[in-house]
């Protein structure tokens, strides 16, 4: 038979676990966000109603390529990430094994499809 104390059931958790590194990297991938973004949209907005021609020249630029790839990466890490938070949160069993799995294998799915398109603009 196995006697678990109070303080063995907790070794791991909370503050000894992963919950700090998550944090830092939530803090860190926010402020990235934050500077990256509003550039993101500025290039993509002066790229909205050219033609297929002029779109593609902006995106063969090295900054909004390198941007456009950042944004999606960094975005869908921080993504994956809080969808993990908020999966440990309110989910039990296997079901959050599950769930965590699909929000991490949909964040680098939409990414790995966003970094195609934007090789086949770039190249």
């Amino acid at each position: 038979m196995r006697y678990l104390t109070a303080r063995k059931r907790a070794e791991g958790k909370g503050a000894a676990g992963t919950g700090t590194h998550h944090h830092w990297h939530m803090q860190v991938s926010a402020v990235a966000l934050a500077f990256m973004v509003p550039t993101f949209i500025y290039i993509i907005g002066s790229s909205l109603g050219q033609g297929r021609e002029a779109v593609m020249a902006t995106f063969a630029r090295p900054l909004p390529a390198i941007l456009t790839a950042l944004v999606l990466v960094v975005g869908m890490q921080h993504f994956a990430k809080g969808a993990q938070i908020m999966i440990e949160d309110y989910a039990r069993g296997s079901a959050k094994k599950g769930f965590i799995m699909l929000a991490i294998g949909v964040s680098w799915a939409i990414a790995a499809t966003g970094l195609y398109a934007l090789a086949k603009m770039a190249l």
